[in-house]
């Protein structure tokens, strides 16, 4: 069994200084019998988290930073037909203008209807059929465009942007002066379309732009068994909200991570990946002295120092 947890460290103060309050039992135990193995990532500001590496890797994915081919992977499980096209996942957001910078808010947060979302998928779409783009529908917040632009251009994941100052994460690639131009123009369309209005008179956040993520083309997945993406953190960590993130760790040490570490005593094949916002790292149970096996079995100090390196 292979468990994955995204989101695990954070680097903002209230993030670490949450993390430092955290006792995770079951999680040190494990760690404590586990051998530390791949790491991967380098800092905060890659276009491709540490979280989406390590899950690339597992399913043998190849790929610069910002060129995974998620959009293809979600384009095809909502049942598009990718072929051999290039494709980029288009979510439908809400930019906030600030006084200082424009942040990207949570598409989550828009609670954009089925209805909703293919009223404005239908005003943007002749926008890019007119480019020569071809555009599909997938769920609220998931439509596609194909491009061939999109094969090799890098960028960044919507979950390095969300909450935070876009300009660091817009794309700068000289591919993405078209993608920029039909922002540019969907924007303006979005600005003025009746649902919008309607959206903003019931309180609710105005559709005013898009994410482009994901792009390339679609890449088979070697198969896994056993593996396990938990992404309860995702959510609250993107909301810094520090209170839920404590809750969703203590739930995850009582779960999921237990359930792994009841696996490991029984001597049977586990690993774990823990992915922060630099690195994700990896750890394995591999046969190892007796000596050390006990030693680890009664020594199990705190996991929030290695989380916090994350």
């Amino acid at each position: 069994m292979h468990l994955m947890i995204p989101f695990a460290s954070a680097l903002s103060d209230n993030g670490r200084h949450t993390l430092r309050d955290q006792n995770l039992p079951n999680l040190a135990r494990l760690l404590a019998q586990l051998t530390p193995t791949e790491r991967i990532g380098t800092d905060e500001y890659t276009l491709t988290p540490p979280h989406e590496r390590a899950l690339a890797d597992t399913l043998g994915w190849t790929g610069d930073d910002g060129c995974l081919p998620w959009a293809a992977r979600a384009a095809a499980a909502d049942g598009v037909e990718v072929g051999d096209a290039a494709w980029g996942l288009l979510t439908p957001v809400h930019w906030h203008v600030g006084a200082d910078h424009v942040s990207l808010a949570d598409p989550h947060n828009l609670f954009l209807s089925a209805q909703s979302s293919h009223t404005l998928f239908e005003a943007v779409t002749p926008l890019f059929v007119e480019e020569g783009w071809q555009i599909a529908w997938g769920a609220p917040t998931r439509w596609y465009v194909s491009h061939e632009s999109l094969a090799d251009l890098p960028s960044a994941s919507i979950d390095r942007a969300i909450g935070r100052n876009i300009d660091l994460w817009m794309p700068v690639h000289p591919q993405a002066r078209l993608v920029r131009r039909l922002q540019n123009e969907v924007q303006m369309l979005l600005y003025q379309h009746p649902l919008n209005d309607e959206r903003v008179n019931q309180g609710a956040l105005p559709v005013n732009s898009f994410w482009l993520s994901g792009c390339g083309r679609f890449q088979p997945e070697r198969p896994q068994p056993g593996r396990v993406l938990d992404e309860r953190l995702r959510a609250p960590m993107l909301a810094e909200d520090w209170a839920a993130w404590a809750e969703a760790l203590q739930a995850l040490d009582a779960g999921p991570v237990a359930a792994l570490l009841a696996r490991a005593r029984q001597g049977e094949p586990v690993s774990l990946t823990l992915s922060g916002e630099r690195h994700a790292q990896r750890f394995e149970n591999r046969p190892q002295p007796m000596w050390s096996r006990l030693r680890q079995r009664f020594s199990a100090p705190s996991a929030a120092p290695l989380l916090r390196e994350l």
